[in-house]
C-alpha cells in the first residue's frame, strides 16, 4: 500500500489496521477518535459531521459550512463537503459517498458514538454498504501513548493536583458538597485546565458510599469521610484523581477502611508490569480488600484507561486478559463503600514502563485530616 506524502503516521497505521480487518473505510463523528486522527474538534449537534477515512483515497469530511474555517487546523489534507443550514446535509452526503465510491463498501463505525441520524445518511447515500462496529480499530491505535501524549497527561495531572490542594485549603465544616465542587471547578480552570473531563465529585458521609454520587446541598460535617474526585483536560488529554479526606478525624472503622484501601492502591500499583494482564492487577488490589473482610464493598473495577477520554481501554477488571504494555496509561482506584456510613477511594494515574509503572499522580495518600 502506498501512502500520499501528506499522510501522518497515525493515518498510515489506521489504513493498515482497516486493511487487516477487511474494512474499506472508517466513518467518524465528533469526538476523541476524530481529534486523534485529524486534530479537529466539533460539537455533536443536530448538524451532522462525519469524517470518511478510506483505505485507498484521501480523507473527506461532511460538515456544516460554518465549520469550514476549522479545517485550517487539520493535521493532513482533508477534502470538505460542506452544506448550509438552508439546504441541509443530503447533497453533501451524496457527493462525498459518490466521490469515495462507498456503495457496497464495508464501513467501520463507532459503535459507542455514531447516532442513528448519521448511520441512516450513510446507508442511504452509500447504497448496500455495511456499517460494521469498529471501536477496536481505534482502541488499537490509541492504547499506547507516545511522548507527546504522556507529556499532556503529566500537565493535566499537575493542574488537577494543584486545584485539589487549593480547594482543601478552603473546605470547612458546614460548606455544602455543591459549594466545594464549584470551588474545585473554578480552581481547575483557573490553574490551566482547558476543560473538565467530568464534573467533579465532592461527597461526604453517607453520600460517599455511592462511587458516582452527585454533589448535593448537604453540609459537610466533622467526623465523616469526604471523597473528592476530579480531573483536568490539557491539550485534549485528561487526568483523574481521587482522594478521601476527613474534617476533624474519622470513626475507628473508617480509619481502618482507609488503611485497607491505601494498601490496596499500593499493592495494585506495585503489581503493574509489562506482560502481566489487566485482571492480575485487579486481583492484586482486590485481594487486599477481600482479606480485610470488605470484599463485598469493593463494587467496581480497579481501574480504567486514561487519555483523550476519562474512560477508555485498558480496563483493569476481572476477565480482561489483555497483556499490559509499555505506554499504556490507566487509573488504579480501589474503594470500599459502606452503606449508610460512607466510603473511601484512592485513585492514581499510572504509566506502564519497561520496568513496571510510574505513578503520574503524586498527591499524598496518607489520611489527611483537615
Amino acid at each position: 500500500m502506498s501512502n500520499p506524502p501528506h499522510d501522518t503516521l497515525r493515518m498510515v497505521r489506521l489504513r493498515e489496521e482497516l486493511e487487516r480487518r477487511g474494512l474499506d473505510c472508517l466513518a467518524l463523528v465528533p469526538g476523541p477518535n476524530l481529534f486523534y486522527l485529524t486534530g479537529l474538534s466539533f460539537h455533536l449537534s443536530e448538524r451532522p459531521v462525519v469524517a470518511l477515512l478510506p483505505v485507498d483515497a484521501p480523507p473527506a469530511i461532511v460538515l456544516p459550512a460554518l465549520e469550514v474555517p476549522k479545517l485550517a487546523l487539520a493535521v493532513g489534507a482533508i477534502t470538505s463537503y460542506p452544506y448550509t443550514d438552508e439546504e441541509g446535509p443530503v447533497r453533501a452526503f451524496q457527493q462525498a459517498c459518490a466521490a469515495l465510491e462507498l456503495a457496497e463498501a464495508r464501513i467501520g463505525v463507532e459503535g459507542l458514538r455514531m447516532r442513528v441520524m448519521e448511520a441512516r445518511l450513510l446507508e442511504r447515500y452509500a447504497p448496500n454498504c455495511q456499517l460494521i462496529p469498529a471501536d477496536e480499530v481505534m482502541e488499537e491505535l490509541r492504547i499506547l501513548k507516545d511522548a507527546g501524549e504522556i507529556a499532556a497527561l503529566r500537565r493535566a495531572v499537575a493542574v488537577a493536583e494543584a486545584a485539589l490542594r487549593a480547594v482543601l485549603a478552603q473546605v470547612r465544616p458546614g460548606m455544602t458538597e455543591r459549594e466545594a465542587a464549584a470551588l474545585l471547578m473554578v480552581e481547575l480552570l483557573r490553574g490551566g485546565g482547558e476543560g473538565l473531563p467530568f464534573e467533579p465529585i465532592v461527597v461526604a458521609g453517607p453520600n460517599a458510599a455511592s462511587p458516582h454520587a452527585v454533589p448535593t446541598d448537604r453540609p459537610i460535617r466533622t467526623g465523616e469521610p469526604v471523597i473528592i474526585d476530579c480531573g483536568a483536560m490539557v491539550g485534549g488529554y485528561v487526568s483523574d484523581i481521587t482522594r478521601t479526606v476527613a474534617l476533624g478525624g474519622l470513626p475507628e472503622e473508617m480509619v481502618r477502611v482507609y488503611e485497607v484501601v491505601r494498601q490496596a492502591n499500593e499493592v495494585g500499583r506495585a503489581h503493574i508490569q509489562p506482560g502481566r494482564t489487566a485482571q492480575e492487577v485487579d486481583r492484586a488490589a482486590r485481594q487486599v480488600i477481600r482479606a480485610a473482610g470488605y470484599g463485598d464493598f469493593f463494587i467496581h473495577r480497579t481501574g480504567h484507561g486514561l487519555g483523550l477520554e476519562v474512560h477508555e481501554p485498558p480496563y483493569i477488571v476481572e476477565g480482561n486478559r489483555l497483556s499490559l504494555q509499555t505506554g499504556m496509561t490507566f487509573t488504579v482506584e480501589p474503594g470500599v463503600y459502606l452503606p449508610g456510613q460512607g466510603g473511601v477511594r484512592i485513585e492514581d494515574d499510572v504509566l506502564v514502563t519497561p520496568g513496571g509503572a510510574e505513578t503520574l499522580t503524586t498527591f499524598p495518600r496518607e489520611l489527611l485530616v483537615l
